[in-house]
């Protein structure tokens, strides 16, 4: 008998093992080897580059099981692995973080400086928490002087999920992009599959007219890191490209082309498509915005835009350590109602949020119950319940900082998000 269970104790251990096996392991430093490049093989393709890191308060949150802060600074690691040793100079600057940052909203940790694997390795391991808003536009604007007095070429390398910035961080990516010229090229890498986010680094990537947009998860096997590196960093010795626009000279038939010139596989310049006729500006969903420069395309019918057509929705402040909606917010309560009214097929999120005072826990069931209280709200005037659902966030996503009463009163909010609006054919 003992026999027996002793085999059968042996063969659900087996399993266990072999089903533990089976998982796919998270990604992390232990697991990497990193491809080893010749440096004598290889010549730099720029001659600094700069990091900027992502510690804002979204980057707390967890992504395939870890904290997504942690898959970045695997990212910035395992580049730093593979990167061959020549004499790049480099740097890190990182943004939110809240009360973790020497000053302000973003600060240079490391460099800019002779690039060395264990000092860069160093500065990614003093990242340990994250806070605060996502400023990645004062991070691009501080990044100005950090490298537009460097020599030679710069690659800018953001590692952010690209959630909660809007669209300011494109305007100065724009703006140092012109003031560097073919200097600069930019490339983002996303953490996370947030579709706003991936927009957002995409537009930023874009606004440097070289470089490119990459996920986390396609960058993170040896092979992929090795390729990005060497895209980014680095070119075979002896391959010439003389007139830069990245078709090597063996295979260049249009040598000497102009700075800046878009070329096709030949080295040639594309040729312009045909100008198409003026037509009347659209404005596909009818909120007083053309398409051209509407940012938030697919407005509900009926609701408020501002000068980007995007929907506003005030947001709702609460007393301390209330969850009760006060009566000056009837009104504008009312309106939302009426936007569900004209399209049924809308859904949003309530989310619900609170000032600094208290304990995690506490306020984590005060947001909830603020947001419960705008459900209910809304319910009561004709909005169907399924369209509606909640989230409370406590503290961990303040849109100002709680240093001041001011500012911990417009913490304490609830804000309206779209999150499904679907079409009828």
């Amino acid at each position: 008998m003992k026999k027996m269970f002793s085999m059968v104790g042996l063969a659900i251990i087996s399993a266990l093992l072999m089903s533990c096996a089976a998982q796919k392991a998270p990604m992390s430093d232990s697991a990497f080897a990193p491809f080893k490049f010749t440096a004598k093989d290889y010549v730099q393709k720029v001659d600094n580059f700069l990091v900027i890191l992502d510690g804002s308060t979204s980057m707390g949150d967890k992504y395939d099981g870890r904290m997504k802060l942690n898959l970045a600074k695997d990212i910035v690691n395992r580049m730093n692995q593979t990167i061959p040793e020549l004499a790049f100079k480099g740097g890190l600057r990182t943004f939110g973080q809240g009360s973790c940052l020497p000053k302000g909203n973003t600060s240079l940790i490391y460099g800019i400086t002779p690039y060395a694997k264990a000092d860069l390795a160093d500065a990614v391991s003093k990242v340990k928490c994250t806070g605060g808003n996502s400023p990645l536009d004062d991070a691009i604007v501080g990044a100005g002087p950090d490298i537009t007095k460097l020599a030679g070429k710069t690659a800018l390398i953001i590692v952010s999920d690209g959630l909660q910035m809007g669209k300011a961080p494109v305007a100065p990516a724009a703006a140092l992009k012109k003031a560097m010229g073919d200097n600069l090229c930019i490339y983002t890498v996303q953490i996370g599959d947030a579709p706003e986010g991936k927009l957002l680094l995409d537009q930023v990537a874009a606004a440097g007219g070289c470089g490119f947009a990459v996920n986390a998860k396609d960058i993170s096997s040896s092979a992929a890191m090795a390729d990005f590196v060497q895209k980014v960093f680095i070119q075979k010795a002896g391959v010439r490209d003389s007139d830069g626009d990245g078709v090597p000279d063996d295979r260049d038939k249009c040598p000497n082309t102009p700075r800046g010139v878009k070329v096709d596989a030949d080295g040639c310049p594309v040729k312009a498509a045909p100008v198409a006729a003026p037509v009347s500006p659209l404005d596909s969903d009818g909120d007083g915005v053309f398409d051209d420069r509407d940012q938030c395309p697919g407005t509900p019918k009926g609701a408020k835009v501002d000068a980007r057509g995007c929907w506003v929705i005030e947001n709702i402040w609460f007393d301390f350590d209330k969850a009760d909606i006060k009566n000056g917010y009837a009104r504008q309560l009312e309106e939302v109602a009426a936007v569900f009214k004209a399209n049924p097929d809308l859904k949003v999120v309530l989310e619900g949020h609170t000032c600094d005072i208290g304990t995690k826990e506490y306020n984590q069931g005060l947001s909830e119950r603020r947001a419960d209280s705008v459900k209910k709200h809304l319910v009561s005037l004709g909005v169907p319940a399924q369209q509606l659902s909640t989230k409370g966030y406590g503290f961990t996503r303040p849109i100002v900082s709680d240093k001041t009463k001011d500012g911990r009163a417009k913490n304490r909010r609830v804000e309206i998000t779209v999150i499904k609006k679907q079409t009828r054919g």
